[in-house]
């Protein structure tokens, strides 16, 4: 086999799925996926694919942003020589500060093809096994205390084995809404809340304490991320353990996270920390500290949650997975890839690369540019 993998092509495109049911956060209220595909062509035959999820509060970029700077990065690596990972990853921090969504994509590409080189799956890059089981949580969408409890009823009666719950609109809601939420469904299932920064530190404490009778399992990002200083007071006062998010985009925030005793865990993103490389040097600081994970995401398609899906198979301290955005949709294009069982227990395919992809038939229907 060839050492070099020159890629000769590279196609944006951009994904709008409808979701089944609006997905609502304190964030933002969103009805349709409006992802980016990103697909590497080398000279030798292989194919690589990627996707990221742009989520403009979080990491402030939108499908038109990264369908832009993607292209800047197409023409940056075409000639280039895939296998060369970081040379490709440090060539695209060079050329533009940020923008890690869409980094995310070529990233997933890129591991695509360098998995299919070494005819290993992605995970084994990595050193992980396909030797734990995978299960996803499922979500509630933040809306009227009772709308979300008959929510949580159906999770619950679907089978799976813990309900994540969308808060930080206001204490007083927020405390009303676990209780009739565990009013529903009862004790015997885990009961996780992420309040995506929507309470002030005053708030969340005075919340976290009043949701301690609830027996919730932990608590995402309580508060603004800017204000990571402050985590640490929140997490000193709360009986729920606290999982950093927006504040832990890369290894620079984990590291000063870990410094700070700011947080109990981290939540990982692919589409966060820039791509698959970069969320594993979150992972090896979360191993060394002997510190749970979750790994997380955006609204990708189960193409780019394959990726995070690999991600979580390398390391025994990854312990939670919410991967459930894949099952909002209300179609799916998506070739081979995560598979979802019954209960949430997931399988990741034991094939080289990545192991998920979207057909041309399905991608010649998509607004494309072709570099």
């Amino acid at each position: 086999m060839a050492d070099k993998q020159v890629i000769s092509q590279v196609e944006i495109y951009k994904l709008r799925i409808p979701l089944i049911e609006p997905f609502i956060t304190s964030l933002a209220y969103e009805t349709h996926v409006e992802n980016v595909v990103v697909v590497i062509r080398t000279e030798n035959g292989i194919t690589g694919f990627g996707e990221c999820s742009p989520y403009m509060p979080v990491n402030g970029e939108s499908i038109d942003t990264c369908f832009i700077v993607g292209q800047y990065f197409a023409r940056l690596v075409k000639g280039q020589n895939a296998l060369d990972l970081e040379d490709r990853l440090s060539g695209m921090d060079r050329l533009i500060y940020g923008n890690t969504s869409i980094k995310s994509a070529y990233d997933i590409a890129l591991h695509d093809i360098i998995g299919q080189h070494r005819e290993v799956p992605l995970y084994k890059l990595y050193g992980g096994k396909n030797n734990k089981e995978l299960v996803t949580d499922y979500t509630v969408s933040l809306d009227k205390a009772e709308k979300m409890a008959a929510d949580a009823r159906k999770i619950k009666n679907a089978g799976y084995p813990s309900i994540k719950v969308k808060l930080g609109e206001s204490p007083k809601k927020d405390v009303e809404r676990i209780r009739m939420i565990r009013e529903a469904v009862g004790y015997d299932i885990p009961v996780r809340i992420d309040a995506n920064q929507g309470w002030s530190v005053k708030e969340a404490i005075k919340t976290l304490n009043a949701l301690a009778e609830y027996d919730v399992e932990h608590c995402e990002e309580p508060i603004a991320k800017w204000n990571f200083m402050q985590l640490k007071k929140v997490k000193k006062k709360s009986p729920i353990p606290i999982m950093a998010d927006e504040s832990c985009g890369d290894a620079h925030d984990a590291e000063r996270l870990l410094k700070l005793k700011a947080c109990d865990m981290f939540n990982i993103k692919v589409g966060k920390a820039g791509g698959v490389f970069n969320a594993y040097e979150i992972v090896k600081l979360g191993d060394k500290a002997k510190m749970h994970m979750q790994v997380g995401a955006f609204l990708e398609s189960r193409l780019g949650m394959t990726a995070s899906a690999h991600l979580a198979l390398c390391s025994d301290h990854i312990v939670h997975c919410d991967f459930d955005t894949p099952l909002m949709f209300s179609e799916d294009i998506v070739t081979g890839g995560l598979t979802y069982h019954e209960n949430g227990v997931m399988k990741v395919p034991d094939v080289p690369g990545l192991g998920a992809s979207i057909e041309q038939s399905q991608l010649d229907k998509l607004e494309k540019v072709v570099i």
